[in-house]
């Protein structure tokens, strides 16, 4: 290479990193070994210290003439020990856009990669959603590497892969599937990568979100999700070692568990930070809260709008005080409620958040009985239903479940029990009809129907017979 063809090189590669038109991207001219050298790396991302050192190194070295592979330079004067060889200006560019250093010397073939970075992140601390009694309190952070690092910690086992992908098209974004060789589903592995592959996504910028909407089956009108997320690593190691998938993805702290299930959504991490007994009430306690949660505002509506079928032992379930405002009305207005609550309060610095929920409460408590907005009976009921949504520890669940509990008492509103059984067989047919990402379907194991898989999701066994 001429010193004019490298000085148009090095030109090319400043236009398409933004040097002078991005104040974080730096370039630096070096003299290396007697040739001209030029340096890239993003401000912010590169261990200072490392690289000074590196380049110290590369100022006393003796002229290369005898030299024009990078890769024979990288073995004897890159003491890195992440460093590489680089010949596709696409590759280089989205290396250095990654948070690598970038090194072209005049005569070379391509240049060198070094993995000296350092991104930004906060510390490891138990995420806020999912907390336990007992067991470990760190939880996975917003750095690719440090949330392996975590898995790796935990499993110190030969077998374990963490095999990284990067997305194409526009996001080049870091993706990691994290498995046991030989107890993952290689169908399940296999069709992962080839969906991760022709993935077509313009922008990442919802991180998880985005790579699901990408690469999920067309089903806007289903409201149950077909992914479980967890932040804690040691309930992603649990998966892994049960021979499940994880998917990491960079710049996000919330970790994909793959295959999803109906069932999978029932577990928790503290059932298995008790004994087995405790666990599995926990689990058997979990299942009735969800089913209530669904059923329990619809039935007291189907009692109340047919009082004569009513027994006169369940007449306490009548509504006593005179009302005004439709009964499905005030059942849909505090759903509705409810969620506003939710949503202001993540607006709401911490600082006034006390305030903001004794606030809510009156206005929804007292106030709202005496202007008879509300009857007492739908407030009881409401409020079971909003603190019952809690012990789900899905989001997504939670408002699947929300979503068909409102369409019940609204089909119940217009054609009473045959509504209801409607929106029983519309419930169920939407589980069954769900898609989920991969995997044997959402109903597994009950259709196809796999005994041993099904024992361990409805009772919490001993850990040291769990794998058997």
């Amino acid at each position: 290479m001429t010193t004019k063809d490298f000085r148009e090189k090095t030109a090319a590669l400043d236009g398409l990193l933004g040097v002078g038109q991005c104040f974080d991207m730096t370039a630096r001219d070096l003299t290396i070994g007697g040739r001209a050298a030029r340096l890239w790396v993003v401000n912010g991302y590169a261990q200072e210290d490392i690289l000074e050192r590196v380049i110290a190194g590369w100022q006393s070295l003796p002229p290369l003439d005898e030299l024009s592979d990078p890769e024979q330079f990288c073995r004897r004067y890159v003491s890195a020990c992440d460093a590489q060889p680089v010949t596709d200006r696409h590759d280089a560019i989205m290396g250095v856009f990654a948070g690598k250093t970038l090194v072209v010397i005049d005569g070379f073939t391509g240049g060198l990669l070094l993995d000296v970075k350092h991104f930004p992140t906060r510390s490891v601390e138990e995420p806020d959603t999912s907390r336990v009694l007992r067991g470990s309190h760190d939880g996975f952070v917003e750095n690719l590497m440090q949330n392996a690092a975590l898995l790796r910690r935990r499993i110190r086992d030969p077998h374990l892969r963490l095999e990284r992908i990067q997305l194409p098209e526009r996001s080049a974004t870091d993706v990691a599937l994290c498995y046991m060789e030989g107890e993952a589903d290689e169908d399940l592995l296999r069709e992962l990568r080839e969906k991760l592959a022709h993935l077509q996504a313009g922008s990442i910028a919802m991180s998880q979100e985005s790579i699901v909407e990408a690469i999920a089956p067309r089903q806007f009108w289903n409201p149950f999700p077909t992914v479980r997320y967890t932040e804690r690593p040691d309930v992603a190691t649990a998966c892994i070692m049960e021979g499940d998938v994880v998917m990491l993805v960079d710049n996000s702290p919330a970790a994909l568990l793959l295959p999803t299930t109906l069932l999978r959504f029932n577990e928790e991490i503290n059932d298995y930070y008790f004994p087995p007994l405790i666990g599995t009430y926990l689990q058997v306690i979990r299942t009735l809260v969800l089913l209530l949660t669904m059923f329990i505002t619809p039935l007291w509506y189907l009692l109340v709008k047919n009082p004569d079928t009513l027994h006169e032992s369940l007449h306490f379930l009548l509504v006593q005080d005179e009302y005004y405002v439709p009964l499905i009305i005030q059942l849909l207005l505090v759903e509705l409620i409810i969620d506003v609550l939710k949503i202001a309060s993540l607006n709401t610095p911490d600082v006034l958040s006390n305030s903001f929920s004794m606030l809510g409460a009156l206005i929804l408590g007292d106030f709202a009985v005496q202007a008879r907005w509300l009857v007492p009976e739908v407030l009881v009921y409401m409020a079971f239903v909003a603190v019952a949504n809690y012990a789900q520890h899905s989001y997504e669940m939670g408002y699947a479940t929300k979503l068909c509990r409102m369409a019940l008492l609204v089909l119940i509103w217009l054609w009473d029990w045959w509504g209801f059984a409607a929106g029983v067989v519309l419930t169920l047919v939407l589980i069954a009809t769900t898609k989920p990402l991969v995997g044997k379907g959402y109903l597994y194991p009950l259709i196809p129907f796999d005994r041993r898989k099904l024992l361990r999701l409805l009772y919490r066994r001993p850990i040291n017979r769990h794998n058997s």
